[in-house]
């Protein structure tokens, strides 16, 4: 896996820019796990800009989950309407704020068992609050993390729980944390759904998709 990681760095690197994602933004800000928490929750369906720009203006709003829980949905919907679904999630992320201040006053779980009861939370954004907030091994599978893991041939996966599962019995734990940052930003930038960049990609050899699709 350090190979494999390791190649995804380096073809970024020579591509250049790599983008980076909404969620290591957050992270690396330093914004706390209620903020990512939120951010995880928007930015199902929404592009990475979008859950960026909207997490900032929330936050410069509602700066703890006593004072989002304390939000009108009107109010929230006004500043996340550049997101996916806006108008469900403000009502979720209402929601999410309230038990994290009443329940939990005001400090979001460290488990994924705990993590998941909360609404609107699935594993994989459990799995993002572990990573980015937490520092925690764990592995949040995307569409990205889904088909580059199908593609290389490291699983043979319908769906996501299923490359979950699979990834963490076959990967050592200690490259964990660093899959779903490296992942998403190779599957947004090179590694595509469609035409993805397989001229620069410097793992291709590894790749059972390149091979199939280059045997002859």
């Amino acid at each position: 896996m350090q190979k494999i990681l390791s190649g995804m760095t380096k073809t970024m690197d020579a591509v250049k820019p790599p983008r980076m994602t909404a969620l290591r933004e957050l992270h690396k800000a330093e914004t706390g796990p209620f903020s990512i928490l939120i951010g995880t929750i928007l930015s199902a369906r929404t592009k990475d800009e979008a859950t960026a720009k909207a997490v900032k203006e929330l936050f410069s709003k509602y700066k703890n989950p006593k004072q989002l829980a304390a939000a009108k949905v009107k109010d929230v919907e006004k500043i996340i309407k550049s997101i996916g679904f806006f108008h469900v999630k403000s009502k979720r992320i209402i929601e999410v704020a309230k038990i994290i201040d009443k329940k939990y006053k005001g400090k979001v779980p460290e488990d994924l068992d705990t993590l998941v009861q909360l609404p609107g939370v699935g594993r994989k954004t459990a799995n993002c609050v572990l990573v980015y907030a937490f520092e925690q091994p764990a592995i949040p599978v995307d569409i990205h993390v889904h088909r580059i893991s199908n593609r290389l041939g490291l699983v043979e996966t319908k769906n996501p729980e299923e490359t979950e599962q699979e990834l963490m019995k076959k990967i050592k734990k200690e490259f964990w944390i660093d899959i779903n940052d490296t992942f998403v930003m190779y599957g947004q930038n090179i590694c595509k759904p469609i035409s993805p960049m397989c001229n620069v990609c410097q793992i291709k050899k590894s790749c059972k998709f390149y091979k199939t699709k280059n045997a002859s």
